[in-house]
């Protein structure tokens, strides 16, 4: 079941089975990462929860906690439908740069094509949060950059328990 709530003129936000979740045992990975997902092109809502599972069932991870769906405006390339974005914490026991390789592969799994910065795209997924580290490499930069300045990251997180 599938429950709306209106913020404003251009934000809704959305509650499915999965969104939001928390998880109440304690985890034994190691790391807490916050991650920010996103996607315009498709059936955005069942990839998310098509990505839930996927997540749960993986040994390498677990789902801890997510927030409700928020449907927004695009930004940068402003001729593509509204983005749908969520944020999910996860524990691990991946370093940084694997646990971004096996973001990757997600996103290729569900059929992430990159074509240019801002484009429609199936599926985003972006390291916010990697515990309370500080990274800046050419391929990896945490906190993400400008998280604080985007609705599509802000509005999702208020709603996680930090």
């Amino acid at each position: 079941m599938i429950k709306k709530r209106v913020i404003s003129e251009k934000l809704t936000l959305i509650y499915t089975a999965c969104f939001p979740y928390k998880k109440q045992q304690t985890s034994s990975h190691k790391y807490k990462v916050t991650i920010g997902i996103g996607g315009n092109v498709g059936d955005v809502l069942r990839r998310f929860n098509h990505l839930f599972f996927k997540l749960r069932d993986d040994v390498r991870v677990e789902v801890l906690e997510t927030s409700p769906i928020l449907k927004n405006p695009p930004f940068g390339y402003m001729e593509q439908d509204d983005f749908l974005n969520s944020v999910m914490v996860l524990a691990t026991s991946m370093q940084p740069k694997q646990f971004l390789d096996y973001l990757m592969r997600l996103e290729k799994r569900f059929s992430r094509k990159r074509s240019f910065s801002n484009a429609p795209r199936t599926l985003d997924l972006d390291i916010l949060f990697f515990d309370d580290r500080r990274i800046d490499t050419k391929s990896l930069k945490v906190p993400h950059p400008d998280w604080m300045n985007r609705e599509s990251v802000v509005i999702p997180l208020s709603s996680i328990s930090r």
